[in-house]
């Protein structure tokens, strides 16, 4: 699964990376839990121009009647994404890359289990598989909101966690957010584990396991046990 991550690129890293027209007001974060808003790119229908937008992490199926006691999925199983009510609509027509520059994952040992951080070494922006959906209330604004889909683990992370999140590589960004790109069966060899050798993973500090500490020692690396 994926239940936290960072973001702690710079606003031109970013641009750079997802092509994007304008800097991105973005804050550093170290620690972002579900329910926050987090930095999500798609396309803008009218104008076929890639934005930035901010989406509640925790998808709301469009025909909730109540988003409190409804469904909020932080995370999709790839295998099962074309065929779950909450997501199979959102998959067809809804995409998106969710803005990340490396995520957690808790590695039992023992009686304990350890945070770990996965990333790039030089921690450069790249991209989760979303997938965005639009809640209208009876009255007020809707509500926007995203979800990360997951799949099996690579190498790196089958001692550490039976999930990941699928990660994007940028060829794949343009066919995985065109909303015009509706059939499914084209978009599913994207969903599969991460397949290069450059990603790393380290032990980090226990203070990630509490949402509210969004600091930069979540992110230093710690000894291993």
């Amino acid at each position: 699964m994926c239940g936290r991550f960072t973001q702690t690129a710079t606003p031109e890293h970013i641009a750079h990376a997802f092509r994007l027209l304008d800097l991105p007001l973005l804050a550093t974060r170290y620690n972002i839990a579900p329910s926050q808003l987090i930095a999500a790119v798609r396309i803008d229908p009218e104008t076929s121009i890639r934005r930035l937008v901010m989406l509640r992490w925790g998808l709301i199926p469009s025909w909730t009647k109540d988003p409190k006691s409804g469904p909020q999925s932080i995370n999709a199983k790839s295998e099962t994404v074309a065929e779950k009510p909450s997501f199979r609509s959102a998959f067809k027509r809804r995409r998106c890359l969710v803005v990340t520059t490396g995520f957690y994952e808790w590695q039992p040992q023992g009686q304990t289990k350890q945070p770990m951080w996965i990333g790039f070494p030089d921690r450069r922006p790249f991209a989760f598989a979303g997938l965005w959906e639009r809640w209208q209330p009876a009255e007020g604004d809707p509500i926007e909101s995203c979800t990360i889909l997951t799949t099996g683990p690579n190498t790196l992370m089958e001692p550490i966690h039976n999930r990941m999140p699928v990660i994007l590589p940028s060829e794949a960004y343009d066919p995985w957010m065109d909303p015009t790109v509706q059939d499914t069966e084209t978009l599913k060899p994207l969903l599969c584990p991460y397949h290069r050798n450059d990603l790393v993973a380290y032990p980090v500090s226990t203070l990630v396991n509490n949402p509210r500490n969004d600091v930069a020692q979540c992110l230093e690396a710690i000894p291993a046990a």
